[in-house]
């Protein structure tokens, strides 16, 4: 007859727990692991919990957690990280305060964290945003010794960051006894969170090895903070330094292109986005459609759209946003029907491109049909970007009072576009009463604005109300005023240009103004001019 020990039993039920097959199956070798009164096993309970934490069955493992009178670390620690990868940061920080309050099953000494326990603690600390608490937890891992621990280390300096405290992140770095890349990355990444990008780029350079997600990192917190041709600049630097870029880095600087117009390198990104298989990820699809309809090729953002293998939501808005902004209303429209067709339900950005198409070409009644829809049939609240739309769509049908009464009964305040677009519609329908309302709003929220004062002035000047015009003209003086000029930006030899109105700086300015005298000779009628020219 053999008998068996309790380690012999746990074991022979071990292996049973290495293959996943449902909480079924779970819940049945449980069932035996309690008839042979293994119920309080630290050793099986740890397995079952990890199983459950890697399956998403954190309620299952909550209940093998409270069954055991005495956890031991192992177990504290299981259901620590199980219930910080479940984001239940309030339940982890529950579990760790037991863990502090409990002791060892011989009543001698405390259950003391360890390495494998702060750093979900800690990630839980910064899940909730509770800086006090990571202080606390900080000061406990000092104190039971694992303050030197790269893992840990790495985790508050997580932690400082998204907290948005990097003084105390700084702090963690500088007395960090080894600093890896995620170190690096992690206070870089916090500086670019800030909108800190010169000093992100300072800690970029004086980082001494860099990763795909450094350069990464870098590009996307240029993009996001509106430094477009830098971004540019670090991309291309990269692969100057022998880093492929993975379809992460494709979608940080994709924007960038859309901003700068920059067409040549958006098509180099599809073509290599093709090449290397990246062209079946989604979000990548929908940030080159973007690029392509930004930089005014819609016709190649339509292929790219259908040729798409799966679209989401953001696929159709996007696409339905592009036709909008380059007058293909009716498009705009049909795509969103065939949109509903396809049972995807729209959103709010969805209605933005809707109502836009709708405000350009005109349609009206289209237009408050949609309007209304949203939260008919969808359920969406309008936004303040919709009413945007909506009073622009009023105030260019010439219905300026009943664009007027929309911003006065908007659920929320009325921001300088509204005004300014109520303040266009106004000076294209001569209606000098309403103006004079607008423009008083937007001297509160932009007082500063030069454009504002020069399009009342406009309006002034178009109905021979001379005297307003020179009132403005004086305003403006008086407050040292100048009119903002225009500008645009060009891709050339994949280098974006940019040109300012009266600028005459660039080096090339003479070559410019002569060019653009002969293209006005040509347009006017002296064409054959041109012919003449060696």
């Amino acid at each position: 007859m053999v008998v068996l020990t309790i380690r012999g039993l746990e074991d022979m039920f071990a292996p049973l727990l290495q293959k996943w097959v449902g909480i079924v199956r779970l819940k049945k070798v449980h069932a035996q692991i309690v008839k042979f009164s293994l119920a309080q096993s630290s050793f099986l309970m740890t397995k079952m919990v990890d199983i459950c934490d890697k399956n998403g069955e954190i309620e299952y493992a909550t209940l093998l957690f409270k069954q055991m009178v005495e956890p031991n670390s192992y177990l504290y620690n299981a259901m620590i990280r199980a219930y910080t990868h479940s984001h239940l940061y309030i339940s982890t920080i529950n579990v760790y305060k037991q863990m502090l309050r409990d002791r060892d099953p011989q009543g001698k000494d405390p259950i003391f964290p360890d390495k494998f326990t702060y750093p979900f603690v800690i990630k839980s600390c910064g899940g909730l945003l509770c800086l006090d608490l990571g202080n606390q937890v900080h000061v406990h891992a000092c104190k039971f010794g694992w303050k030197s621990n790269t893992v840990i280390e790495n985790s508050l300096l997580d932690m400082y960051i998204r907290c948005d405290n990097l003084s105390d992140a700084h702090k963690t770095f500088e007395e960090m006894s080894e600093r890896d890349v995620i170190s690096w990355n992690s206070l870089i990444t916090g500086h670019i969170k800030l909108g800190q990008v010169r000093r992100a780029r300072a800690m970029f350079e004086e980082m001494p090895k860099k990763t795909i997600v450094t350069w990464t990192a870098m590009i996307s917190g240029y993009t996001r903070n509106g430094f477009d041709a830098e971004a540019l600049d670090v991309f291309r630097r990269m692969q100057m330094e022998g880093v492929e870029p993975d379809w992460v880095s494709l979608i940080a600087v994709l924007p960038a292109c859309a901003q700068l117009g920059a067409l040549e390198l958006g098509k180099w990104i599809h073509f290599y986005a093709e090449k290397n298989g990246f062209l079946h990820i989604t979000c990548l699809c929908n940030s080159l459609i973007e690029m392509y309809a930004k930089c005014g090729s819609v016709n190649q953002a339509w292929q790219l759209f259908d040729e798409m293998l799966e679209r989401d939501v953001i696929s159709w808005s996007t696409m339905i946003g592009g036709l909008a902004n380059h007058g293909k209303a009716r498009g705009a429209i049909v795509l969103f029907q065939e949109m509903q067709r396809a049972k995807v339900e729209p959103n709010e950005i969805t209605f933005v491109g809707l109502l836009s198409a709708c405000t350009h070409a005109g349609f009206l009644d289209e237009g408050l049909k949609y309007f209304d829809s949203m939260r008919k049939d969808y359920n969406i609240e309008p936004g303040i970007e919709h009413y945007g739309c909506l009073v622009d769509l009023l105030g260019r049908a010439g219905h300026i009072d009943r664009a007027l009464e929309t911003i006065k009964n908007m659920p929320m305040e009325p921001d300088s576009a509204i005004w300014g677009s109520l303040l266009s519609s106004c000076r294209t329908h001569s209606d000098l009463e309403v103006a004079v309302i607008a423009m008083e709003q937007l001297l509160e929220l932009e007082p500063d604005d030069a454009g504002n004062y020069v399009l009342l002035s406009n309006i002034y000047a178009k109905l021979g109300r001379w005297n307003g015009v020179s009132r403005m003209r004086k305003l403006m003086r008086s407050k040292s005023m100048k009119k903002t000029p225009g500008g645009s930006v060009i891709e050339v030899n994949n280098v974006a240009e940019k040109f300012i109105s009266g600028d005459r700086c660039n080096p090339y300015t003479e070559v410019i103004y002569w060019i653009l005298e002969l293209l006005a000779l040509h347009q006017s009628g002296y064409g054959d001019v041109l012919e003449t020219l060696p």
